[in-house]
């Protein structure tokens, strides 16, 4: 008789499992929505673009155009004309302002991002007990541990990385139209579009921000998973009408003065660390003097969102502080979880 032989599955292995399955329960949120997000910026960008051709045409055939304080009038649109008499401060201000058009038309998938974490993790947890599944995966081998951490790094690195992923596709995007239009108005778009503008320095700039993101976004994201693993009903109600109400006695009561604190410090690193988390770019909010350090020396979009200015916010306390409290709620929920039964 022939034995067969089971090989026991390695955790590593059914902690990848948990994140296919995340992901594949999950995709209309964690990557469709970003790239839909990205496409509808390409649109909106394009119409920009062609209502500002427009009236470019308009203007260039109207004799209303001047470059120089001389006024060019020109059959049409040729780009080549307009720009012959740059120099290298203008292509400068031209670089800094394709990518500052860059970072706005490749913003869209780090906003859907925002929400789709948000609400992901507040029924990550909820909803297993909710449809009552809980009881078919605490059937399984699978520890609750490595359950909500699955989660956790679903939401802090799986979805992100998506983001990033389709940001820099939009911003690849972004310049194809442009250089489809300046191509077909008799420019060159390797010295009008690619030489000037800095696509891959934003590149080395979104990925240096994942790190970042993980560890702000983790005081949040475990905030929302806790509440997700305790509450029997409406867990965004007890998630983030908890701190806004807390944030409203705070200020109507002046406690902070005791603290020699003001209200706004409660919002800001209490209310703000544990609702907005998932908002890509919110660290900037508590290291505003570093950005303007960096704009007022360089003046240059690309330099002020460089890698080393991303990097920069590993110094700043409040994100060890808000990631130990995040790694906290983490542990929580594990522990909720265990005790988990039908609703």
């Amino acid at each position: 008789m022939n034995t067969v032989h089971f090989h026991p599955i390695s955790k590593a292995s059914t902690f990848k499992w948990l994140l296919k399955r995340e992901y594949w329960e999950n995709r209309g949120g964690f990557l469709w929505a970003p790239l839909i997000a990205g496409g509808i910026s390409l649109v909106m960008s394009l119409i920009g673009i062609l209502l500002g051709l427009w009236g470019l045409r308009r203007a260039a055939e109207s004799g209303d155009l001047h470059i120089d304080n001389t006024n060019i009038n020109v059959n049409g649109l040729d780009l080549k004309l307009l720009t012959a008499h740059m120099d290298a401060k203008g292509m400068a201000d031209l670089g800094n302002a394709l990518d500052a058009t860059l970072v706005l038309s490749s913003l869209w998938p780090f906003v859907v991002l925002a929400f789709v974490v948000f609400f992901y993790c507040l029924g990550a947890l909820y909803d297993d007990r909710r449809d009552r599944s809980i009881l078919f995966w605490k059937s399984l081998p699978l520890s609750d541990t490595q359950t909500v951490l699955s989660k956790a790094l679903s939401a802090l690195l799986v979805a992100p990385v998506i983001a990033v992923i389709a940001s820099v596709l939009t911003m690849f995007g972004f310049m194809a139209i442009l250089s489809v239009v300046v191509l077909a108005h008799g420019g060159n778009p390797l010295t009008l579009i690619w030489g000037p503008a800095s696509p891959l320095a934003f590149v080395a700039s979104h990925l240096s921000w994942l790190p970042v993101y993980l560890l702000w976004a983790l005081p949040t994201v475990g905030w929302l998973l806790m509440w997700s693993a305790w509450a029997k009903s409406k867990p965004f109600l007890w998630a983030v009408m908890l701190p806004l109400f807390a944030g409203i006695i705070v200020s109507t009561t002046h406690v902070m003065n005791l603290f020699n604190m003001t209200s706004g410090w409660f919002w800001q690193h209490i209310v703000g660390r544990l609702l907005l988390g998932t908002l890509p770019g919110s660290d900037l909010f508590y290291r505003t003097d570093q950005l303007q350090s960096v704009m007022r020396d360089s003046d240059n979009v690309a330099a002020a969102l460089s890698p080393a200015s991303q990097l920069a916010a590993l110094a700043l306390p409040e994100l060890w502080i808000g990631a130990a409290f995040g790694v906290a709620f983490i542990i929580i929920a594990i522990r909720l979880r265990r005790r988990a039964g039908e609703i």
